[in-house]
């Protein structure tokens, strides 16, 4: 499956978020889920996403332009980060809360879970907010590498109990279930199936 990853546009403040008539699907979690890892991953490359070891680094709403699918990976800065000043937390607020209800283009949300933690506080929050604007869910179980079969099991029993929908497991240290998160998107997306070769399955 050969899909390209570019960053088109990045806003930090209401004002900035762009204006595209183009399917986006968003991606949220909190700040140490792995999402610029993930990213990368998604993408092939090591640096698209900047990945540190400090916490909440992604403090702006980045619009990826996935190719050649034609719609925008939309990466929202991560929540939870406990050394955000109060002020900072409700700009991110205002930022998240303009996109996630007034972007006619949102077709779902990808939302990012720490496979080692049973659901906590703000994951629920998030899911809670998303489907109250009717927001389709995909939830994306991350750090799958770092728990064991039963582990994981547990955390797709627990969240496919609350959302309805069983988590998709990943790993973007070893790769797995790239693939499988990508056709989850690109459904979510645009309706079509591709297949391995690229194509698309009617």
């Amino acid at each position: 499956m050969h899909i390209e990853l570019t960053l088109e546009s990045t806003a930090y403040t209401t004002g900035q978020l762009p204006v595209l008539n183009t399917p986006q699907i968003a991606m949220a979690g909190r700040s140490n889920v792995g999402k610029s890892s993930l990213i990368n991953a998604l993408a092939g490359r090591k640096k698209l996403a900047k990945v540190s070891s400090s916490p909440g680094k992604t403090r702006s709403v980045n619009f990826y332009l996935v190719s050649p699918y034609d719609f925008y990976l939309v990466d929202l800065p991560g929540y939870g980060y406990a050394r955000a000043s109060h002020e900072e937390r409700r700009k991110w607020a205002r930022v998240l809360d303009k996109y996630l209800v007034e972007t006619p283009q949102l077709k779902g949300l990808a939302l990012l879970l720490d496979c080692r933690l049973t659901p906590q506080a703000l994951d629920l929050e998030l899911a809670d907010y998303a489907q109250a604007n009717s927001l389709q869910i995909l939830p994306v179980l991350t750090k799958a590498d770092k728990c064991n079969q039963k582990e994981r099991q547990a955390r797709q029993t627990e969240w496919q109990d609350i959302l309805g929908v069983r988590p998709l497991l990943v790993s973007a240290h070893r790769r797995s279930g790239i693939d499988r998160m990508w056709r989850a998107l690109i459904f979510m997306a645009t309706g079509l199936k591709p297949r391995d070769d690229g194509g698309e399955a009617a």
